[in-house]
């Protein structure tokens, strides 16, 4: 009788992770190519009365996996809120900050106080994305 409750159990825990896994999974995302740099919660990069605070209103705290996007990019579907890969980073990323107006087809990428890690990652050109649509839910 315990063989059979355990198989039970286990059978219901492998079927809602593989519906969890589908779900997951049909998500579409979109493909796209970008200037990438970095940048850091500090007043010389962002403003000076409070620095960890995104032009949306997000409370910026190191270890965070945010970006900032220029504003033709925002046009393009990567508003606020919206989940991004990036090439050559692990995990998935969100957009939280948009960038200064003069800024195009570019993403920064949030690296909390380490400047010398953004400064090591530099600006790279072609760096390609893939983000899924919000949907504001």
């Amino acid at each position: 009788m315990r063989r059979k409750v355990c198989a039970a159990a286990c059978a219901g825990l492998l079927l809602l992770t593989s519906c969890g896994a589908a779900s997951a999974e049909s998500v579409e995302w979109k493909t796209l190519s970008v200037a990438a740099s970095a940048y850091n919660s500090v007043p010389s990069q962002t403003t000076r009365h409070d620095p960890s605070v995104a032009a949306w209103g997000d409370v910026l705290k190191p270890g965070m996996h945010a970006i900032a996007v220029s504003r033709d990019l925002i046009k393009k579907g990567l508003t606020h809120g919206t989940k991004v890969k990036i090439q050559g980073l692990p995990g998935i990323y969100v957009v939280r900050d948009k960038m200064a107006a003069r800024w195009t087809n570019k993403i920064d990428i949030y690296m909390g106080h380490n400047v010398s890690k953004a400064r090591n990652w530099g600006v790279q050109h072609d760096i390609h994305i893939l983000y899924a649509e919000n949907d504001n839910s």
